[in-house]
């Protein structure tokens, strides 16, 4: 499965985003899936997973700010972001729930989303 994530680009502090991730195959047979961002240097982190069912969990910093949701018809995955912050800065990736290893193809190259003044 090939997962190409699109949507990033540069917004001020308090800006929003909404970011897609497109499946090349189908993802109600993957199940649960998720987001996930990296800084440079630092572990790739999880920011939001939605079950099958549309069940949603957030990191503590992500509560109330991001909503990620699901299209299984068409295979994608997205993530709203509001209230952007400069340390949401960082290359965000979707893929399925518990991750593959880091360095499995599926995760293809991710988005960049800079918060900058």
């Amino acid at each position: 499965v090939q997962l190409q994530a699109s949507g990033g680009g540069l917004v001020q502090p308090g800006g929003s985003l909404r970011l897609s991730c497109a499946s090349s195959g189908s993802i109600s047979s993957i199940g649960s899936m998720g987001w996930y961002r990296q800084v440079p240097g630092r572990v790739r982190e999880r920011v939001a997973t939605i079950t099958n069912f549309g069940g949603t969990n957030y990191a503590d910093s992500e509560k109330g700010r991001f909503t990620i949701s699901r299209d299984n018809a068409k295979n994608t995955v997205y993530l709203q972001m509001n209230s952007l912050k400069p340390e949401d800065t960082a290359v965000y990736y979707c893929n399925r729930v518990p991750p593959p290893l880091p360095r499995d193809p599926s995760w293809g190259q991710g988005t960049q989303v800079t918060v900058s003044s």
